[in-house]
């Protein structure tokens, strides 16, 4: 049974008012509490860990599978293992997500640990964000790490972020693109206080005609700490580009280290990176308009993140 702090944490993480159509799968504290499988999609428990297999059939179209995750005991360490296999041919949307409510004094952790197979010209969309809420002292902790592969002609779709109140997380996202395969990446993260973020990708594009593009934009306020690793591995004819942006503010620390290699003469690969404070005309604009320099600097972070 959801109660009122579940759904305030499923809005958050999945943009949930009420039970979801399609398929979805909905883990509380470390137990499934709701499930439902459609005729195109199964989702089963695994047997040998805890977790669960996410089985799209081939030429699925237009369906939705939502698997988000909640916590709200403080002292759990909630550890989870999910296989997606993405039929060939398909097209779905997979929303996942994590929110922490902890109101107690031990920390409250979820790793979760996600395997794709993105079938042959099968495409995927991927949405991940994170939240954490509560005015207990322990701390709220999210590392994902998350596996793709996709085969000949396949497109994966990522969108990961990081909503707000997250004390510590770890990234880890790899990556194997095969030949005219698609990979597209939006990263947005914030960490304020004295929280930590560590994001790691590294895409390695084998095939043929492959291409990868990593967006990634992040704002660090007050003593927190980030570093991102952004790592592409040309290996093949591909194309890829990297834009690394942040924002800091205080006395936050930011550190962006984007790293390209190419193992053949007609790989392209591209890395950008910038890191600075909010712009200043764009802040005397927005004042200039009624403004206050908080609801301006409010505004410009919302624009940037969005």
């Amino acid at each position: 049974m959801l109660n009122a702090v579940d759904k305030v944490l499923l809005k958050a993480v999945a943009d949930l008012q009420d039970l979801p159509t399609g398929a979805f799968n909905i883990r509380k504290n470390g137990a499934g509490v709701e499930r439902k499988t459609t005729p195109n999609i199964n989702i089963l428990t695994k047997t040998d860990k805890p977790g669960i297999d996410i089985i799209v059939k081939p030429f699925t179209k237009g369906e939705s599978v939502h698997i988000p995750v909640i916590l709200s005991e403080s002292g759990l360490n909630d550890v989870v293992y999910n296989t997606f296999d993405i039929g060939e041919g398909s097209d779905v949307v997979i929303v996942a997500g994590c929110g922490i409510h902890n109101e107690g004094h031990e920390r409250a952790q979820h790793d979760g640990i996600h395997d794709f197979i993105v079938r042959k010209g099968a495409r995927m969309k991927y949405v991940e964000k994170h939240y954490g809420e509560g005015e207990g002292t322990g701390k709220k902790i999210l590392n994902p790490k998350t596996i793709i592969e996709v085969e000949e002609g396949g497109v994966a779709e990522l969108e990961m972020v990081q909503i707000k109140g997250v004390d510590t997380t770890k990234r880890d996202t790899e990556v194997v693109l095969h030949k005219n395969a698609r990979l597209i990446v939006v990263e947005r993260l914030l960490t304020n206080e004295d929280q930590v973020a560590e994001s790691i990708i590294n895409v390695d594009l084998q095939g043929e005609d492959s291409t990868a593009q990593i967006v990634s934009r992040s704002v660090a306020q007050n003593t927190s700490k980030q570093v991102f690793h952004l790592n592409m591995r040309g290996r093949n004819q591909c194309r890829g580009h990297i834009q690394c942006d942040s924002i800091i503010m205080h006395q936050a620390h930011v550190s962006s280290i984007p790293e390209i290699t190419a193992f053949h003469s007609d790989a392209q690969l591209i890395h950008e990176a910038a890191i600075g404070k909010i712009n200043s005309e764009q802040l005397t604009k927005l004042m200039s308009m009624g403004l206050t320099e908080t609801e301006a600097e409010e505004k410009i972070l919302q624009g940037f993140l969005k």
